[in-house]
């Protein structure tokens, strides 16, 4: 060969640490995945809870590796977890996080990474990144919104003694987002004495002295909550406003070992265009006895096609709590012969169904969710109208931004209280298909589904800004994002 020999320059690698949670690490593989896209090596560090399906999260990492040579996992060992005076998995989470941080300073110690990025309940690990003079980054898995309130919390608690389960119905106002009822703020932060409310309390902290926070959304859904938040309006005094990347919206790009006989899918195939409601809830989403009735009976008097995934109640001993739930048994748990009378219109799945797919099949024509936002941007990138049904964490706060910010949800009424009645959930569905409100809302989602896939093309507002983020990785220098 003529000249200097060809050099081969590996590829700077970078460290992502999620949230063990299924939802919050299936966006973060998203996440690495379009960065190892970019040309980055990417490792995602794996920690184990002792409430989350490992036998679900095996398969799901060997086909994410199996597809992309660049993202490989490393294990931390798992740590054992003391008793806690909060009743939140969320809690359980940040304690998690807290404990492997040895660990996870002795791998990084060893890996060298470019860059650390972690997830927001694992804000403590940017402790370890400073100490190793490592750039650290949080991938914020929730919408914009949801951060703005999280960066003002502390600003909040420091102005009143009183608790969020105090409060009430009484207004929390947060430069940028909709005001919302105190009762709507996730129940680990209801009252100040839990464990999980103490950790939230540093996460702001910790956030503005990172390098950065990558957010899952798009600047044109959330414009307001955005400008706020790159103004500093929702830092807390004292304390700089980090960059703030809007790289989404990321969602699975496969469900990974889903075949297209899928039973669900096939079933779609025979149906007519927009003409089914998808009822689903996600991982953790769960209702007793009686509301699976209600929910069964409600469906039937529509007389809609409907396409629902149901799962086991869940379980009365609080040792067994946060464990996966057997698969339902439906006849038990569903009105005696709903099953025969509704099989011509509907569809019940045990447990599980490929979400994603689902909603992006045209004969799917709305989408009631429990507001988990991974959930919410298969929606928007599917075009499909959502009747909101929160269930837990902060989707009760997504349910205000939805309705009344975003215009893209309309709630189910009696989310809130003991019990959503058969009545209801028979006129929600029939709301979403016939009437002139449901094409409004089908209008508007197919507006944000249009800004959504605008924003990802190549010279769309997420596609430059994770553009000028990589660069800067790539040369040292970390960016300044819309700050």
């Amino acid at each position: 060969m003529d000249g200097a020999a060809a050099t081969w320059t590996p590829r700077k690698q970078v460290v992502l640490y999620p949230s063990p949670g299924m939802g919050h690490l299936v966006s973060m593989v998203e996440l690495g995945k379009v960065l190892a896209a970019r040309g980055l090596a990417i490792t995602i560090v794996i920690v184990s809870l002792p409430f989350v399906d490992t036998g679900a999260r095996g398969p799901f990492l060997a086909g994410v590796t199996a597809a992309n040579p660049s993202v490989s996992f490393h294990c931390l060992p798992q740590v054992e977890v003391p008793p806690l005076d909060s009743d939140h998995p969320e809690a359980v989470t940040y304690e998690v996080a807290g404990l492997s941080v040895p660990h996870l300073r002795g791998f990084l110690a060893g890996a060298s990474p470019a860059v650390l990025v972690v997830d927001f309940f694992c804000s403590i690990a940017l402790d370890v990144a400073a100490e190793l003079g490592v750039p650290g980054y949080c991938f914020f898995t929730s919408p914009a919104e949801a951060l703005a309130f999280f960066l003002y919390f502390p600003v909040l608690h420091a102005r009143s003694a009183a608790s969020f389960q105090e409060m009430g119905e009484e207004l929390v106002h947060v430069p940028g987002i909709p005001a919302l009822p105190a009762t709507h703020l996730p129940k680990p932060l209801m009252d100040r004495d839990d464990a999980a409310y103490r950790w939230s309390l540093r996460v702001s902290p910790d956030l503005c002295r990172s390098q950065g926070i990558i957010v899952n959304t798009f600047r044109s859904l959330e414009p307001r909550a955005v400008d706020a938040v790159a103004a500093g309006f929702c830092t807390p005094p004292g304390l700089p406003t980090p960059p703030f990347y809007c790289i989404g919206p990321l969602i699975k790009s496969e469900e990974v070992g889903v075949k297209r006989g899928h039973e669900c899918l096939a079933w779609l195939d025979t149906q007519l265009t927009a003409s089914v409601v998808f009822l689903c809830f996600g991982s953790l989403g769960v209702f007793d006895a009686r509301q699976i009735r209600e929910v069964a009976i409600g469906l039937e008097a529509s007389g809609k096609r409907f396409l629902w995934v149901v799962r086991s109640p869940p379980n009365d001993d609080p040792a067994k709590k946060f464990e996966e739930p057997p698969e339902p048994d439906l006849d038990a748990l569903l009105p005696e012969g709903f099953l025969d009378r509704t099989k011509g219109t509907g569809l019940v799945v045990k447990s599980w169904a490929p979400q994603r797919d689902v909603l992006a099949h045209g004969a799917v024509g709305g989408f009631v969710t429990h507001c988990g936002w991974n959930s919410v941007l298969e929606a928007v990138m599917a075009g499909v109208p959502m009747r909101a049904w929160p269930l837990y964490a902060e989707q009760r706060m997504n349910r205000v931004f939805l309705e009344e910010e975003l215009g893209l949800a309309v709630a189910v009424d009696g989310y809130d209280k003991e019990m959503v009645e058969a009545d209801e959930v028979a006129a929600k569905v029939r709301w979403l298909i016939d009437s002139d409100g449901g094409r409004v809302l089908r209008e508007r989602t197919t507006a944000a589904m249009g800004r959504a896939r605008e924003a990802l093309r190549e010279g769309g507002e997420s596609n430059l800004m994770l553009t000028g983020l990589v660069e800067g990785w790539m040369l040292g220098d970390m960016g300044r994002g819309f700050s």
